[in-house]
């Protein structure tokens, strides 16, 4: 079997956040390191001019994906019908968004509910509430996935792990989420972190995914650079050989950057130094094993 050629990009929260003009600098140092593209936060209102962004882009040789930013205020889940209107809103917006920039993808935790256990506790869920926040969901992304298909943009529902939200924890759950939505411009996006917490089997539940997987971020069990923690990148890329998977492959690098105990790891960091050497060689590292999962 021969593996197509899947583009591979690195996330703009790499280098900075939030990610300004002043940063587009950066865009040539992703080209330089390997990358095919830039996956970008869908910016705020002022954060970003779309069309100088588009061009930058285009000046560096760089493709873009979005990644949607959900919140308590903007939450298809919510049992607060404002919250809920203001998601459904607000995925509309990541839609005219991607096209203004030249986007085909638009992925992340898109049913809402994010951060659910943080400044609170996590609580149980009566099944009856369960069952209303789910067909919540699913009404949204219904509505969401019609503009996506209009506009010709693809969404990838992200399932993160269970200190994250409460929504989707597994590949099953994103799958059964897609599944209930039935669109063509909705699929699967799968982050090797969060499968490494919650799916028996990384390479098993990417080959359930199957040609619903739209999006894939390839990242350590603990978010450092490609071929540095224990994840099985040879598996996982023979099993995206085995779907026939030639969508892009983001890499989302958290850094850790200070071994001392009491220091906080749960938010983004700025770099210290230049990464740029240790970027370069997870990006050639994934390569390779896609190329050698193809020859198989």
């Amino acid at each position: 079997m021969t593996m197509k050629t899947n583009p591979i990009g690195i996330i703009s929260m790499f280098y900075a956040r939030p990610f300004g003009r002043e940063h587009f600098a950066t865009f040539a140092r992703a080209k330089k390191a390997g990358c095919d593209f830039v996956e970008l936060l869908v910016p705020e209102p002022g954060e970003l001019d779309l069309a100088e962004t588009k061009a930058a882009l285009a000046d560096n040789g760089l493709g873009v994906v979005l990644a949607a930013r959900v919140s308590l205020a903007r939450d298809i889940s919510s049992a607060d019908e404002g919250a809920r209107q203001a998601g459904i809103r607000y995925l509309g917006t990541c839609v005219e968004t991607a096209t203004a920039l030249g986007a085909t993808i638009v992925g992340g935790p898109l049913y809402g509910a994010p951060m659910v256990f943080a400044g609170r506790p996590p609580a149980p869920v009566a099944e009856d509430e369960r069952k209303r926040r789910i067909d919540r969901v699913v009404i949204g992304l219904k509505e969401a996935s019609l503009k996506a298909e209009n506009a010709g943009v693809t969404f990838g529902l992200e399932p993160l792990n269970r200190f994250e939200t409460d929504i989707a924890n597994t590949t099953r759950h994103g799958l059964a989420i897609a599944e209930a939505v039935s669109s063509p411009a909705l699929g699967v996006m799968l982050d090797t972190f969060h499968m490494n917490m919650e799916d028996p089997s990384i390479p098993d539940a990417i080959r359930r995914a199957g040609k619903r997987l739209v999006h894939f971020q390839a990242n350590e069990n603990n978010r450092g650079f490609v071929g540095s923690g224990h994840i099985d990148w040879p598996a996982v890329a023979r099993a995206l050989v085995d779907v026939g998977y030639a969508g892009p492959i983001t890499l989302e690098p958290f850094r850790r950057d200070d071994e001392r105990p009491g220091v906080p790891l749960a938010q983004w960091r700025a770099p210290q130094r230049d990464e740029d050497a240790e970027l370069a060689h997870s990006v050639a590292y994934l390569k390779a094993a896609l190329a050698f999962a193809g020859r198989a």
